[in-house]
């Protein structure tokens, strides 16, 4: 192998003739060099808008939530205790979830209401400790005795309140008296806000004591689901698989990669299409590549005839011109690699592109994961390995007494 790498590194080495190839060799690294690092900088961005999404959503959602066919149902208080005591669980909290009319001074709007408990020990809202909950929810005599509320910040903004604003909720779930179904009001008090990043949470949900969720809806001590937290939010499927015995009909489960399936699935997809299309950079690198080697080849026919006369069989003529053909595939792809790697971190680290707000980050996610480092440079490898295939296979069929004949 030794001597097949001395003749490789030879041809690398273009005469003044062969000015032509080594420009094609130069471009053909260059090619693959900005295909890799074009791959890895967007698969970065894209691994990192998967996790900035995840985390959004398991900031706001539990991991698996226990629900009941029947809708609502009650009992629950020992079902909780127990599986906060369940190995790989770390909290469990009762949610009551509800569909109201929210009433400010300036506008009207449908919202979903959730009920918590304050006291759980795992945050319900990120950015909101238990204690800091247990106070913004509590009945607080500075607000005339008003259980607060916790709305999303752009749903604050449409209906026009701030915090120490009174509002109004109105459930359907009412009264029913001789003139027909009275809807259930009670006041709350705005006593701060949430920012999910995730307009679809912001713009319609809003948090309040489980117990006065339940009187609003007019339900008593019944609850829409149980939520729980795990230690490893990506062996979730294990401990709900786990849980299977002891949740039978007409109770089932569902987790945050189930909830979410659409939204994660189509973010894989995207993934998998850039990888695709930019591999396509590295394919024309690689067809760069194949003609250096196939212009080689003609131009060093003598050679090739000498080296076969000397003793050099199919094999190490093929090896020949394939070693050279991956020597400029691993030059290109290691360029590639490590300029990725350097554009990644000074994304991550400066703030070179603003995002509009129309987005949910003000910047590009960059997460650079080694595992798709490592597949984007052995696919970049695998393609150059394929490039030199014809070529070499061609010089190694070359007939020396024709090649020294007409060479």
């Amino acid at each position: 192998m030794a001597f097949e790498l001395f003749i490789a590194g030879k041809y690398l080495k273009a005469k003044r003739k062969e000015g032509f190839i080594s420009l094609i060799t130069l471009l053909s690294i260059a090619g693959v060099a900005v295909g890799v690092m074009a791959l890895v900088v967007v698969i970065a961005v894209m691994s990192g808008a998967e996790t900035d999404f995840r985390k959004r959503i398991l900031g706001l959602e539990p991991h698996i939530l226990v629900m009941n066919y029947s809708g609502k149902f009650d009992g629950y208080a020992d079902i909780v205790t127990d599986l906060t005591q369940t190995e790989k669980i770390i909290d469990a909290s009762p949610i009551l979830f509800a569909q109201a009319m929210i009433r400010s001074n300036h506008s009207f709007s449908g919202i979903m209401v959730r009920g918590i408990d304050p006291g759980n020990n795992f945050s319900l809202i990120k950015g909101f400790g238990p204690d800091q909950l247990k106070k913004l929810l509590a009945k607080n005599e500075a607000n005339t005795d008003y259980p607060g509320i916790i709305l999303g910040r752009d749903l604050a903004n449409s209906i026009g309140v701030v915090p120490g604003d009174k509002i109004i909720l109105m459930s359907p779930n009412g009264i029913i008296s001789p003139v027909g179904n009275i809807p259930s009001m009670k006041r709350f008090v705005v006593t701060d806000t949430f920012d999910s990043g995730m307009y679809e949470y912001d713009s319609a949900l809003a948090y309040v004591d489980l117990k006065e969720a339940q009187q609003l809806s007019g339900l008593k001590d019944q609850i829409s689901a149980i939520g729980i937290w795990v230690d490893d939010v990506f062996d979730v499927k294990t401990v709900k698989n786990g849980l299977a015995d002891i949740f039978r009909y007409p109770f089932y489960m569902r987790d945050w990669m189930e909830i979410n399936k659409s939204l994660f699935s189509a973010l894989k997809l995207e993934k998998t299409a850039m990888f695709i299309i930019l591999t396509l950079i590295i394919l024309v690198a690689a067809f760069n590549i194949a003609s250096a080697l196939i212009m080689m080849v003609m131009e060093k026919t003598k050679d090739i005839a000498v080296l076969k006369t000397m003793g050099a069989t199919h094999k190490i003529i093929r090896r020949i011109f394939m070693i050279q053909g991956m020597i400029v595939g691993a030059f290109g792809t290691f360029i590639g690699t490590i300029s990725g790697v350097i554009v990644c971190y000074f994304l991550k680290k400066y703030d070179f592109i603003q995002l509009p707000d129309a987005y949910p980050f003000s910047t590009l996610p960059v997460q650079l994961e080694y595992a798709d480092v490592l597949t984007i440079a052995g696919s970049a490898l695998f393609i150059c390995f394929l490039s030199t295939l014809y070529p070499s296979h061609k010089a190694s069929k070359m007939d020396p007494v024709e090649a020294l004949r007409y060479g």
